[in-house]
Parts: C-alpha cells; structure tokens; sequence
C-alpha cells in the first residue's frame, strides 16, 4: 500500500478572519464589563435582556440586508409604522395581543403597504418616497385612531409598538423544560427560526432578485413573488419584536448593521456576517451603556449601531475615507516619486550634471524626496546635487519608456497632433505597467523614437 502524505488543514478564509477577531474581542470585552459591574443577583436578568436584543437584532441584520440591497430601505420603516391597523384589527377580532393572529395581522398590511406604496406611485404619478410617505403616515395614523379607540383597555399601546419593553424583558421570564428563558424570546426564537429556514431555501433566488432584478426575471423568478415575501417577512419579523425591543430599534437595525456590512464586504454571505455582528453588539454594549447611564436600553442600542456604523464609515478597510485617503496620498507619493526620476533622467540625456534639488511643494513633495533617497534610488542631499543610482536609472527609464511609447500610440494610432499627446502620457505613464508596455512596443515595433524626436528606451524590466 502506497502511503500517503498528510492533507493539509483547509485553510481559514481571510473574510472570516477580520469578523471572528471582532467577535471575539466584543465577547471578551462585555465578558469583563459584566464581570466587574454586574452582580451575581442581577447576572440573569442582564443575559436574558441582552438575549432578547441579539434574537431581534438578529433577524431585523438578515432581512434588512436584502432591503439596503435593493435600496428599499426606508421600507422597513413604513412597514413597522404602518402595521398598527394590522395589530388593532387582529385584537378586535380575537382579543389577543400576542401570538400568531397578530403576526398575520401585521404581514398582511406590510404586503399591503408595499402594494399601495407601489400603486400609488404608477397610477398617482408621484415619486415613490412620496408615495411611501404617504402610505406609512396614514397607516401609522389610523393604526393609532384604532389602538386608543377600540384597543384602550388592553396591554397595547403605541409607546409600547414604538419603544419596546427591553428593559424589562430579562425580567419577564416563562419555564420552558425547566428552564427559565425571557417571555419575548418566545416569539423572537421562532421568527428567527424562519428566517433563517426562509433565506436558506430561497438563497439563490434571494441574491439574484437582490442584485439584478432584470435578470431574475429572464431567469423565470417571480420577482413579485420574492418581493412580497420579503415584505411579509419583514412585517412578521417586526411585530414579532415590538413589544421587545419596539419599532424604532427595528428599523435602526434593519438599516444600520446592514449598511455598515455593505461597507465591510462586497459579497452578501458576508455582508450578512458583519451586520449580524454589528446587531449582536448593539445589542450588548446598548445594555451595558444603559445600565451604565440608566438611559433606555433600545435607545442605546440604536446609538451603539449608529456609532459602529460612523466607525465603519471611516476605518472600512476599502470603502473608509481613512482608506481612501491612505490610498490617495500613497498614489500621490508615488506619482510624485516616478515625476521626478523621469525629471532627472531626461536630465542626464541632456548631459546636464547638475539639476539642482527642485523645490518641493507641500507634504507630498517633500516625503516623495526623502523616500527616493531611502530606497536608494536618488543619491544627494539638499547641498549635493542628485544623481540616481544604477537602481533608481533602470525605474525612472521604463517611467520614461512608458511615457514615451503612450506618445507615439497617440501620434501613431489616433493621429494626434504631436503637441497633443505630452499631457496624456504624462498621466499614462504611471499606470502602464511592464505588461501593457510590452503590448505596446509590439504594436510599435517599427517605431524606435517618439513624436518629438526622443529615443524610446530599451525595456530594463524583462
């Protein structure tokens, strides 16, 4: 028998890297916050409440990505507003305030304020944000007339639809098998449940109604269908969590985290990984603030999502303006680096032995000098003449050769005045890297001097 050699472990993606690093330092750093300042007596009912908070926020991340997706947004807000007519018409009809005639109450008329907002905008002629915020308002306030005239006497009201119960809920607890597990979570478990069961079993048809909607269609998808879905399930979702954690922090978390994703991942599994972990942690550290400040606790977790979102906005490792700056000033660096090799080169072509320092304007221009001189491609100080190395010659020539080929293409192929291609190749030349510059020279095999009279150099690189 031919032995085999060992597989190699599969190896951890480097997406699930930054993510897992970031729970586990929200893991260690609430573990710590709750070991020093909570006591033993109150440890439960903060774990419950933070539970309750992570079940809702949960599935508002996952549905909500899809809606930040699809820029419908601002539809998660109409629909937790405008599902009150839905929950004041389930309780006239069977006197209950919770279970499954209210969540069907508040499906129906998230379709609906979907269909009307849609409706409203093809027949009516007005844009659909005006048409939503049309649709939602008078929802919202008939859903309002309805609670205070028929609903008075029960357990309902709009500061509860609107603000949750949060801070009471790890309170509120119900033995289940023995086990004592917060009343909320009743509800919350299972419409997690099947969102879970409902994104795994229309994934596929999910993503691509999401990104191309058109093409869904060709595909033969329903997109009405998927759309309408969504909407019932969003509705589900948030009258399942309105008294818990109320309409307001559903919308907060059916926008923020999934925004926040977006700027993290430019794939959905992992857009949905972020803002999941972005929910989980408003939910935990929006606990803890509020026990802290003895503030609500819903309201907190809106701010800590609104927070890490502002973070994101600024340190998203490719979206972040922190990064884009990073990435501006090194093309600015290194723009300003390759201007000046290319300077001193034509220089030596012209056998002048002493150029002097050129003055250098600003930050970038004095930092691209002292790194040339660090890498060792410019000899000289600021009283010594510049002169390049052997190192710093053979890149400033392939700067020039670049340069230089990008003028007689110009020249050649477009037919360009020879005093209209210095500009362009001036900009050109600092992106044609040794592969375009070698599709280049085969195409002007036949050329061996630019429009302006200047030997094309040889190519140092190959």
């Amino acid at each position: 028998m031919i032995a085999r050699a060992p597989q190699p472990l599969p190896k951890l993606p480097l997406a699930w890297l930054a993510p897992s690093v970031y729970a586990v330092a929200v893991l260690l750093a609430a573990g710590i916050w709750l070991t020093w300042t909570t006591t033993p007596g109150s440890l439960a009912p903060a774990l419950g409440t933070i539970a309750v908070g992570i079940v809702g926020n949960t599935c508002c991340a996952i549905l909500g990505s899809y809606l930040v997706l699809r820029r419908m947004s601002l539809l998660g807000d109409a629909i937790s507003h405008a599902m009150l007519p839905g929950i004041a018409v389930a309780y006239l009809l069977t006197g209950q305030i919770y279970g499954l005639p209210i969540m069907l109450g508040a499906m129906v008329l998230g379709m609906l304020t979907s269909l009307l907002t849609q409706t409203l905008a093809s027949l009516g002629k007005v844009s659909e944000d005006a048409s939503m915020g049309v649709v939602f308002t008078s929802l919202f306030a008939l859903g309002v007339i309805m609670i205070d005239t028929w609903a008075r006497g029960a357990d309902l009201d709009t500061d509860c639809v609107l603000f949750g119960l949060i801070d009471t809920t790890g309170a509120d607890l119900r033995d289940i098998l023995g086990v004592a597990i917060p009343r909320a979570l009743l509800s919350l478990l299972p419409a997690l449940v099947l969102v879970l069961v409902y994104v795994a079993l229309l994934w596929k048809e999910l993503k691509i109604v999401a990104f191309d909607p058109a093409h869904a269609a060709a595909m033969g998808i329903s997109v009405t269908a998927m759309h309408y879905g969504l909407m019932a399930m969003v509705a589900g979702v948030t009258v399942s969590a309105f008294e818990s954690i109320g309409a307001i922090v559903v919308v907060a978390m059916l926008i923020v985290p999934p925004a926040a994703g977006a700027l993290l991942s430019e794939r959905l599994l992992g857009m949905m990984i972020w803002a999941v972990l972005i929910g989980a942690t408003a939910a935990i550290f929006g606990y803890l603030f509020a026990a802290a400040l003895d503030t609500n606790v819903a309201g907190m977790m809106a701010v800590v999502a609104g927070i890490q979102f502002a973070g994101t906005v600024v340190f998203a490792p490719r979206h972040g303006l922190a990064s884009r700056w990073l990435r501006n000033l090194r093309l600015s660096l290194r723009i300003a680096r390759e201007d000046y090799l290319a300077r001193l080169y034509r220089a030596e072509e012209q056998a002048q032995t002493d150029i002097g320092w050129l003055p250098a304007r600003g930050f970038v221009g004095r930092f691209s000098r002292l790194q040339l001189r660090q890498r060792g491609l410019v000899d000289g100080n600021q009283r010594s003449a510049p002169q390049l190395t052997e190192t710093g010659r053979s890149v400033a020539r392939n700067i020039v050769r670049g340069h230089r080929l990008w003028e007689t293409f110009l020249a050649t192929r477009l037919e360009l005045p020879a005093d209209h291609v210095h500009e362009p190749a001036e900009r050109m030349e600092h992106f044609l890297d040794p592969s375009l510059q070698a599709e280049l020279a085969a195409e002007l095999a036949d050329r061996a001097v630019d429009p302006h009279g200047k030997a094309i150099p040889r190519d140092t690189v190959n």
